[in-house]
């Protein structure tokens, strides 16, 4: 798809904030059901739907981001990372069009699949985009405003919800599914005045455009600048490089890839895997357990959104000056701890066989010391996922990819996000009914496995740049648990140029490029 020709901006922070707005459309799809599954009006029109079928409305988004994953890559190597995003908008549109008219339980799983696809898509292409264009020293905290969106969309939609609820009858969910086009409209507004990728155009031979691109956003423009200069030889190194490996899905195994298309899948699926959904999508089963009803139980619901805002941003300004490894891996310890306690509690709690409030999905009560227990730890461990997994988990995944492999490999990143998302989305209301508190040890548990295999298989990535990434994950690399931040080669060709006085004239001479496309060609004739 071919934009028409807008000025284009180059500010990284002002690119991210509009880019970002597609993770505003992920964090509206969530809590559009979190502050409503528990209204009147919902009960009565979709006839109390417990089980399977709440389950299987709330899976609805990530069935359909599943499907939008897998499509991303090709689509966005095809024509770009900002225009897939741009692509994916009218998903969005068609599916908040039959959400906001919808007149039953088919067409409300229809409109949320279709938002889906659009998510599947943005959560995977925004953070590509956003890696490509981003300094080293920057790209955590640039991919950060990924995650903030994330949450403003939940926290700013879950009260849109709560404000809707006010209103009688249907109307009252269709009017709050309907605002999602407000941030829909504005992405798609802005989109047109960004850049693309400079390592997209790169990939795609339009080298002259990209340098232009990477001198515009890197170095104000001057393309003869050191960090221009040592970033697009070794752009231009690593993609000859990465075109002569194995073609099709053998890329993505070969040569030792297959240690990092492990790493961009499992960090996605301990994401999920860590039990914050619970929190996310069904806060308000858990706080009604905790004896809270009413305006205070959405209130307090939407606390927990608040919380998750907040300790987002404090990590936004430490994201890159420390270990992604250690954020894992501790982050998941905590929430598991969390867990444990939260599932100890409950364990405690009186059977309420009739459902809690008349919701059959809620069979647990505690009151008095244990139920504040309860909400402090669930505070706690969205605090924990804030500062740890909610935005590591896309850093990481973004980071750990080839330029070859980036587009499909953060789609198959994604791809592990949604399945589990779907998932759990279908068991954690059978699993509130048919487990209750077991549940929260399951997750615990399962939090414990993440931190281990961080341990063993995550390479550090903070500090270094995408093309170096490359050696972190190679046969002959460091220990995982050898690694540390930073130590960048990229800083050292930058004094490199700088003493040589080097232009990117000089490292885009004919020489080199005859010698890069005879790599490249003699690559192809292998494979054929």
């Amino acid at each position: 798809m071919k934009l028409p020709t807008f000025p284009k901006i180059y500010n990284t922070y002002f690119v991210a904030l509009i880019a970002t707005v597609g993770g505003m459309l992920f964090g509206f799809d969530i809590s559009s059901m979190s502050a409503i599954i528990g209204t009147k009006q919902y009960l009565d029109f979709f006839d109390n739907p417990v089980g399977v079928r709440q389950g299987a409305i709330n899976s609805a988004l990530a069935a359909g981001s599943v499907v939008g994953s897998i499509m991303a890559g090709p689509v966005s190597d095809k024509i770009g990372r900002r225009d897939s995003i741009m692509f994916a908008c009218f998903w969005w549109l068609v599916g908040t069009a039959i959400q906001a008219g919808v007149n039953g339980f088919g067409t409300l799983m229809a409109g949320r699949v279709l938002n889906g696809v659009c998510v599947g898509i943005t959560s995977s292409q925004v953070p590509v985009y956003l890696a490509e264009i981003s300094k080293k020293e920057k790209r955590g905290s640039i991919i950060v405003i990924q995650q903030l969106a994330i949450e403003w969309g939940i926290f700013i939609m879950f009260f849109i919800g709560y404000g809707c609820s006010f209103i009688a009858g249907p109307a009252s969910f269709r009017t709050a599914w309907g605002l999602q086009y407000v941030p829909c409209v504005i992405l798609m507004a802005g989109l047109p005045f960004l850049p693309r990728s400079p390592r997209w155009l790169a990939k795609v031979d339009r080298s002259e455009e990209a340098i232009t691109t990477l001198a515009r956003i890197q170095a104000g423009g001057n393309v003869d600048g050191p960090l221009v200069v040592a970033e697009w030889e070794e752009i231009t190194t690593v993609l000859a490089a990465e075109r002569s490996a194995a073609p099709g899905w053998r890329k993505f195994i070969y040569n030792g890839m297959w240690r990092r298309t492990m790493a961009g899948f499992t960090v996605q699926a301990w994401q999920q895997l860590s039990g914050a959904n619970v929190m996310t999508y069904y806060v308000v089963y858990v706080f009604r357990m905790a004896s809270l009803t009413g305006n205070i139980l959405l209130i307090s619901s939407g606390i927990q959104y608040a919380l998750f805002i907040v300790f987002t941003s404090v990590i936004f300004f430490y994201i890159d000056k420390t270990s992604r490894r250690g954020l894992l891996m501790y982050g998941a310890l905590a929430m598991g701890a969390c867990h444990f306690v939260v599932g100890g509690i409950l364990s405690a709690g009186e059977y309420v066989p009739e459902g809690v409030g008349g919701d059959k999905n809620v069979l647990i009560r505690v009151s008095g010391a244990k139920a504040h227990s309860v909400i402090a730890f669930s505070y706690l461990l969205i605090i924990v996922y804030a500062l740890t997994l909610a935005p590591v988990a896309w850093v990481y995944a973004a980071e750990v990819w080839s330029l070859e492999t980036r587009a499909s490999g953060m789609g198959i990143a994604a791809t592990g996000n949604w399945i589990f998302n779907f998932a759990l989305g279908l068991f954690v209301p059978p699993g509130f009914r048919d487990i209750k508190y077991k549940l929260f040890i399951t997750f615990g548990v399962l939090c414990v496995g993440a931190a281990v295999q961080v341990f063993l298989t995550y390479p550090e990535t903070c500090g270094k740049t995408i093309e170096e990434v490359e050696e972190m994950f190679s046969k002959d690399g460091p220990k995982p648990w050898h690694t540390k931040p930073g130590h960048s080669k990229l800083d050292t060709l930058i004094e490199e140029a700088r003493e040589k006085n080097l232009h990117v004239r000089d490292v885009m001479d004919d020489e080199k490029v005859e010698e890069v496309a005879a790599v490249t060609t003699a690559a192809a004739e292998k494979a054929v």
